[in-house]
């Protein structure tokens, strides 16, 4: 294993006006693997990253590469190429030239450079773009110049800071794609990081969820998604419904007034825990035929499927249905075992789950986009 660990971060803290952004950070990357850094605005994920690329040095704690400590080691001396929000082209110089600007810096031969250059332009799918002006082309297409601009100096790790935040939906799901073909095309090390859940789970071999200068979990999307270790990664990496509980043994927990079997175990016996449900596991069902039943307080559509804002005993439940039902209807709800996740209790518990306030604009104004240049903290 330590043989595939390209970068390791030991014990490493930074502080911004006496204010701790990162605390005793520890997180081992492997050569080959695409990692997200996920989380909200202000957790620390563009710090990890500058520290990584040498703009930024600890306050405290190690960044070794490959073995070997690279604390004081300038950017431009690191193994690593970084891709921004802005791709800071040059807007005198056309497609080919920036792309070829790294390589003129590492002093190649010309038909080297030339053939470098026509190489990362097919990567990104840019062939015949070579005199074109900077501006003259698209959000994408400038991004792609970007791209084959950092990759042309063959980085042993590339990061990515945001560097999707720039395009309309379409492109940036275009862009998902592309970035994650490229990665595997290479076979470079790719650290990537967004406050967008979708992008991760999309694209990553790893998460990395961050809040608060600390890291809550580290998994495959899959396992973030499906086995969320406490209520902010619950909440955070797609919809939940959080809901106060207790363990009353293994396989037994009790929440919403009623008793559930589960597949949860290790827990003592009458430990509080918070209980997940995620919104498309839960089946409507007749009222009366599931454990709980509750009466529908706002229903919208969403394309593929139905969502609704479900009332139980005043905990207000969001579910997931193709099924088309109406405001005020009184339905069932059916959980099996395997849907429910039990958690251990954390300080994030009570804050989040129930969807009383719930609105498309409420979440986005509960939750803006507000880092610039890639500045967070």
């Amino acid at each position: 294993m330590e043989k595939d660990i390209v970068i390791d971060l030991k014990n490493v803290s930074v502080a911004f006006d006496g204010e701790p952004v990162l605390k005793d950070l520890n997180l081992y990357i492997r050569n080959r693997e695409f990692i997200t850094l996920l989380g909200p605005s202000g957790c620390g994920k563009t710090t990890t990253l500058r520290i990584i690329a040498g703009f930024l040095e600890p306050d405290g704690g190690d960044v070794v590469f490959d073995g070997k400590s690279c604390l004081g080691l300038p950017p431009h001396k690191r193994p690593v190429n970084t891709i921004f929000q802005r791709y800071a082209l040059f807007p005198h110089l056309n497609v080919a030239k920036n792309v070829a600007f790294g390589l003129k810096l590492m002093r190649l031969p010309k038909d080297e450079i030339e053939a470098r250059v026509a190489e990362m332009l097919r990567l990104v799918s840019l062939k015949g773009f070579e005199r074109r002006t900077v501006a003259s082309l698209s959000g994408g297409q400038q991004q792609r110049v970007a791209i084959a601009r950092a990759l042309a100096i063959k980085p042993r790790v590339l990061l990515l800071d945001e560097p999707l935040g720039a395009l309309d939906l379409k492109l940036r799901k275009d862009m998902q794609m592309e970035l994650k073909n490229i990665q595997q095309q290479l076979g470079i090390t790719f650290i990537y990081v967004t406050h967008d859940q979708e992008e991760a789970l999309s694209m990553s071999d790893t998460i990395v969820v961050m809040d608060d200068g600390e890291i809550q979990q580290i998994g495959t999307p899959k396992d973030v998604y499906d086995e969320p270790k406490n209520a902010f990664v619950a909440d955070f990496i797609g919809e939940s419904n959080i809901l106060d509980g207790v363990m009353l043994g293994d396989y037994l927990v009790r929440f919403a007034g009623m008793t559930f079997r589960c597949v949860d175990k290790g827990f003592e016996r009458n430990e509080k825990v918070d209980v997940v449900v995620r919104p498309e596991d839960i089946v409507i069902v007749a009222p009366g035929a599931g454990v709980l039943q509750g009466v529908i307080t706002s229903a919208t559509f969403k394309g593929v499927h139905y969502e609704y804002i479900v009332d139980v005993q005043g905990f207000k439940w969001l579910i997931q249905s193709t099924e088309l039902h109406k405001a005020e209807d009184l339905i069932g709800l059916h959980i099996k075992p395997d849907e429910i996740h039990v958690m251990k209790k954390s300080k994030y518990s009570d804050e989040v789950g129930d969807y009383s306030s719930y609105s498309d604009e409420f979440d986005e104004l509960s939750n803006p986009n507000v880092e610039e240049d890639g500045e967070e903290e």
